[in-house]
Formats: structure tokens, sequence, C-alpha cells
């Protein structure tokens, strides 16, 4: 009951209640060891009526403001642990040939296909959790249930965050202020350590690294993609990460995904790159706007993927010596 706690601990679990205090007549900081219910026995009825207060309803408005608060803010209790999709059809009308394909929390998929084919589809049909009313006919499930209503309507409670191959900046904030309003919008309490580790974790994913001065318009578009995804990672309440082809962002790729899905994410990605496509742990094959089939990733595949990752670093650092002006005498 939160007119049984202290007014100082009922501000460290709800720092957003302060402004409700205060708009109703009660000091936070003058009453911070009181609980409510002591605060309103030390009141006499005079003074009780001036304030127009009546502290049953007052608690009543105030369990109502803190709900409608943590659904704004994204923070309600009721977590993603798996996303199903149920088929659809082929752009032809024929049906899809799979049962169904359910994806759990901390899971990476990968989708592939040529270009056309689909792939930017299948993730708008996640983005919109699709009830048959697509044009691919499939049907999201979320916890094996149909979504709740708030993950198609609500702009505060998004279920997916999207990451896509072009991010372009053009506000004319420091990375600290970019940071520091998305915190704010959040309610974040640890604002400023929160900023440190988003910043941390983007230059462990950026080839070049930049400082929270940094203009975010004169941000490369590796360290555009890098901030982003530290950024959709920390703070994003969003269960649900859809990547569209970021095989050229310039970002350690395989530290991207793991900061993702250590963020307790479902990731699912669009991509080309072979490297990519093998760090999922199943791969989705997209055919003529249809899912042709699923392949869970083998061990002579992550082998291969060994090898292939090998041959990517010689190719970097390459491209890295030819940015520093080096002349090449040697591969």
């Amino acid at each position: 009951m939160i007119d049984q706690i202290t007014i100082s601990a009922l501000l460290d679990k709800y720092p957003f209640a302060r402004t409700f205090l205060e708009n109703n007549g009660v000091d936070p900081d003058g009453s911070g060891e009181q609980s409510l219910h002591d605060y309103f026995l030390s009141i006499d009825e005079n003074t009780k009526e001036e304030m127009a207060i009546d502290p049953g309803h007052f608690i009543s408005r105030l369990n109502e403001y803190i709900s409608q608060m943590l659904s704004f803010l994204g923070e309600t209790k009721s977590s993603v642990e798996s996303l199903t999709i149920l088929p659809g059809h082929y752009k032809t009308g024929e049906d899809e040939r799979f049962s169904d394909l359910t994806i759990k929390k901390n899971e990476i998929i990968s989708i592939v296909g040529p270009t056309g084919s689909g792939k930017s589809r299948l993730l708008g049909d996640i983005e919109w959790a699709a009830r048959n009313d697509t044009p691919t006919g499939r049907t999201i499930l979320i916890n094996g249930k149909e979504p709740e209503k708030k993950w198609r309507y609500s702009s505060s409670e998004k279920l997916v965050a999207q990451l896509s191959q072009n991010m372009n900046f053009v506000m004319d904030l420091s990375v600290y202020e970019f940071l520091s309003l998305h915190a704010e919008s959040r309610l974040i309490t640890e604002r400023e350590s929160v900023i440190e580790r988003i910043l941390d974790q983007a230059n462990l994913l950026a080839g070049e690294s930049f400082s929270k001065d940094t203009p975010i318009t004169s941000l490369s578009g590796g360290q555009s993609r890098a901030l982003m995804i530290a950024d959709t990672a920390i703070l994003s309440k969003s269960p649900i990460i859809l990547i569209d082809e970021i095989e050229n962002a310039g970002i350690d790729r395989k530290k991207a995904l793991n900061l993702l899905v250590s963020e307790g994410k479902i990731v699912l990605m669009a991509t080309h790159d072979p490297i990519l496509a093998l760090m999922g742990d199943r791969r989705i094959v997209i055919k003529n706007g249809g899912i042709e089939t699923i392949i869970e990733t083998t061990e002579k595949e992550r082998e291969i993927l060994s090898q292939i990752e090998e041959m990517d670093k010689k190719i970097q650092s390459l491209r890295q010596r030819l940015r520093r002006g080096e002349v090449l005498t040697e591969v």
C-alpha cells in the first residue's frame, strides 16, 4: 500500500510522483520520513478542508496517476517472453508451408532472401502485431496469445524498436544532450550513469570513438548506428528489436548483437551478410513474399562462420590501413 511507506521511499520508487504530491499541496521534502497515512493523520480537519484533501480519494488518484505513468513509460509488468509467427501466404496466394515459428527472449533470428523477396514485409508484420490484416495474411502472437491492444495502438508502449541502414540526425544537439533528453523522457533517476554506460557501449561498437560533446550531426554513419544500438539496448523499453540491413554500418556486429540480447531482447535481422546470417540461432528464408523454410544454424556452419570472420578481420585491417594513408605491400 503506497500510503503505508514513507514519502521518501515512495519517491525513490516512483520519482515522477513528486509532481503529483506538489500539485496537490503535499510538501515531499518536509514530510519525507512520514507515510502518507501518518501525514494525513497529522493534519487537522480544518486544514484538510482548506486544502480540499480527502485522504481516501487522494490515495486513489495517486494510484491511478502512478499506473498511468508506468504505462506511459513502458514499465508495466506485461513482459514479452516469446513471439510466434503463424503462416500467411506467398505473393501468389499459396499458403506458407510451415505450422508456426516461436522465437524466445534472448534469441537472434536472421532473415535472408533476395532483394524484394519480402524480408521487410515480415518485419512490418511483426511491428504491426499482424492479425491476418496485412498483405501477407500472417498472424503474430505474443506469449502464445493475441497481443494486447497497447502493442498496436499505444504511442508509449511500442512492441518493436527498429534499427535501419539509414540513420541521419538533424537535431543540433551534442551526444550528451541527445541522450539526456531521452533519459529524461524516461524519467531515469540515475541519468548520468546511464548516459555514461550508453556512451561506453557505443564506443565499443563504433569503428572510431567519439565523446559526449560531439555534435550528433557530425557523427559518421557507423558512429550514429553504434549510438542508436546502445541507446536502444539500454534505454528502450521495446522488447523486440528489428534490424533491417546493417551489414555496411561500420560497427562491430557481433558486439552489437551480444549487447542487444544481454538486455533481454528478441532480435530479428534482415540481412544479405553471411556473417550476420550465421550469427543467428536460426534463419528464416524468404522467397516470393513468403517464408520458404526455417533453418537452425548447424555446428558446421558455426565453424564456417569462424573462418569468414577471420577473412573479414583481414579486410577490415586493410580498410583501416588504406584510411591511414598506408601503401599496401602485402595482404
